[in-house]
């Protein structure tokens, strides 16, 4: 009997192990301009400070990029290296999208409805997606090569969960950053449970997308 109760009481720390082991972190992340309000559409990544196989890269469900009343929506689409976006054009006119980033050069001619074949992006960086129609449609993919990554909402706020415990390579990213995505760098500690935060103050360029000009004698814009 007392065997049977000493591999009990083993099974059971072995089960307790396990499940601990499966135990992840968050990072709460708060990204503010340099008068305190919180900035949208900006992408904070976490990358392990040392790289395991398994943590970077590999591929991703496709995502989507709409165009609805001549915009790119979302302006700012983060995914992992190895993932595929459809871009599906929802006006009732044609548009023409490209990129002419080094992170990925494609082009898909003027165009109604959605595309046949997804776009793969398959090197980490920043794209910058264009219409060739219309010059205000401007809108970016930000290809990770970390799974740990997440897009602040408009409070300026963004969570990064489930991160295996251990040391991070963080750092925080936007369309108007002022500066190095690099100089944004600072490492952390996530723990095996719980929350971890922290806080960027960063500049912004000036927004110098063009301006949808109104249509003459009607109420909307081109």
């Amino acid at each position: 009997m007392s065997r049977l109760r000493a591999a009990c009481s083993c099974i059971a720390l072995l089960s307790s192990l396990g499940a601990g082991e499966l135990l992840a972190g968050d990072i709460q992340a708060n990204v503010r301009d340099k008068a305190g309000k919180g900035v949208a559409n900006a992408v904070v990544v976490a990358l392990p400070a040392t790289p395991t196989p398994g943590t970077t890269g590999g591929p991703s469900a496709t995502m989507i990029v709409d165009q609805i009343n001549k915009e790119f929506i979302p302006y700012v689409l983060p995914v992992l290296v190895g993932s595929s976006v459809n871009f599906p054009n929802r006006d009732n006119i044609r548009h023409h999208v490209y990129s002419f980033s080094p992170a990925k050069t494609f082009e898909l001619p003027l165009y109604t409805g959605t595309p046949a074949t997804p776009v793969l992006f398959d090197k980490p960086g920043v794209v910058i997606l264009g219409c060739n129609i219309h010059d205000w449609m401007i809108g970016y993919i930000y290809v990770s090569e970390s799974p740990y990554f997440a897009k602040t909402g408009a409070d300026g706020k963004a969570v990064l969960t489930d991160l295996p415990q251990g040391e991070y390579v963080v750092r925080a990213w936007h369309p108007r950053l002022e500066g190095r995505e690099e100089a944004t760098e600072r490492k952390l500690t996530v723990a095996r449970s719980g929350a971890t935060e922290t806080v960027w103050e960063i500049g912004l360029l000036p927004d110098l997308r063009i301006r949808r000009a109104p249509i003459p004698g009607q109420s909307g814009y081109h």
